[in-house]
């Protein structure tokens, strides 16, 4: 498969990037209708597949982002001396997966679940990128609500939140406690290798 002029503009602006890029500004760019802005992703997407190389892009709920491939991933991590991010704690996987089960929330929300003050837990998944601020809802005080990124979806190898695991029926969870979550998650944030593996109970 061989990219027109069109889908060579779309590869440019996805490695020129280097973050998520959505359809929507792509339509912006190219002037053209957003299905139209999808086609010519998916067929950049096709393209790469196709040749099989270092290089794919990553469907991440609707935006796009070209990344080197996992494989590759120790060879790049030596040669650019990166090393890997301190593994996240058991608090902080506990927020994260009630963040991303209950998204839009506010801090208070996670604190009423868990029982604990969480305040600095999820400032620390805001700073690794994986949770952020998404405007205030409309209860009293305004408070700030969060919700996972699209870094989240690439770390866990996810393209949506439709993918997250499917949480257990109140039946199964009759044994936990009045506002508790329970979760296990593999975790590798700079290459996105490890997939997500989360255990959730809610009730």
């Amino acid at each position: 498969m061989r990219l027109n002029k069109i889908e060579k503009i779309a590869e440019a602006v996805l490695f020129a990037s280097g973050e998520p890029v959505s359809a929507a500004r792509l339509a912006q760019v190219l002037e053209c209708d957003i299905p139209v802005a999808y086609s010519v992703l998916d067929r950049v997407r096709d393209h790469y597949e196709e040749q099989d190389g270092a290089v794919e892009i990553l469907v991440l709920n609707d935006c796009y982002q070209m990344v080197t491939r996992e494989l590759y991933a120790p060879h790049i991590r030596a040669a650019l001396e990166i090393k890997r991010n301190q593994p996240l704690s058991q608090a902080a996987l506990e927020v994260l997966a009630i963040i991303a089960y209950n998204q839009p929330v506010t801090k208070s929300f996670v604190e009423q679940v868990r029982g604990v003050d969480s305040g600095s837990v999820v400032n620390t998944l805001v700073e690794r990128g994986l949770v952020e601020e998404n405007g205030r809802l409309e209860l009293p005080g305004k408070p700030v609500a969060y919700i996972t990124t699209s870094n989240f979806l690439r770390c866990f190898g996810l393209q949506s939140l439709e993918q997250l695991p499917t949480l257990p029926s109140e039946n199964d969870g009759e044994d936990a406690g009045e506002n508790e979550i329970e979760g296990q998650v593999s975790f590798d944030e700079q290459t996105g290798s490890d997939r997500m593996a989360m255990a959730a109970q809610l009730k």
